[in-house]
């Protein structure tokens, strides 16, 4: 994956809560692989009629909003099933973080896993945000270094479990994550040997 420092991109403001993950993608399109990229699909029934047309309202297709990296949404985002395909319609659709109050536990990890960076901020500051973006704000600064994001005059610092953020800092994946301890890892090994020959398999096994 590639890592995720600081990001320097247009937000899009997104001024729903509770956006379960079939509202990110509808289970209707997770039988098309992931090959085919998914992004499409992403906020599909809140995006587009009935007759396929883009509805005026849609945040994300404002001519404003194109290319939008970072989007700005209200509390449980990412709420409901586990499907990771979620995930995969943000990423394909160009996000690289979402800021919101508070996610669902499971797309949180899945978000991580994809290099999506899931950050948290109080609803006070969200709703500050969102009036910017209202406004006409665009350019959003998130530092995953620092744990900041600055947008105009507002500053504002975000919280996001330690060891996600040692993952997204190097674009690592949990296996990347294991073998940046292998030099631990076989000291443990080593030493277990001495302390429990007992324990060890035979040679060849």
């Amino acid at each position: 994956m590639r890592p995720f420092t600081r990001l320097d991109a247009t937000a899009c403001p997104l001024p729903l809560a509770n956006v379960d993950t079939d509202q990110l993608i509808p289970a209707r399109f997770m039988k098309r692989p992931r090959s085919e990229g998914y992004g499409q699909f992403l906020l599909y029934d809140l995006r587009f009629a009935e007759d396929g047309a883009v509805r005026a309202d849609s945040p994300i297709d404002a001519p404003e909003r194109a290319g939008a990296e970072i989007l700005v949404a209200r509390r449980n985002f990412g709420s409901g099933s586990s499907r990771e395909a979620a995930v995969y319609a943000l990423v394909d659709g160009g996000f690289r973080c979402v800021l919101a109050p508070s996610f669902g536990d499971i797309f949180s990890s899945n978000a991580v896993n994809n290099g999506l960076l899931p950050a948290r901020l109080a609803e006070g500051e969200i709703e500050s945000l969102l009036a910017w973006l209202r406004e006409g704000g665009r350019s959003v600064t998130v530092d995953l270094e620092a744990c900041t994001v600055a947008a105009g005059d507002l500053r504002f610092g975000f919280s996001i479990d330690p060891v996600w953020r040692v993952k997204l800092l190097n674009g690592w994946n949990d296996l990347d994550l294991t073998l940046s301890h292998a030099e631990a890892i076989a000291d443990f090994a080593r030493r277990d040997a001495q302390l429990r020959p007992w324990a060890q398999l035979p040679a060849g096994n």
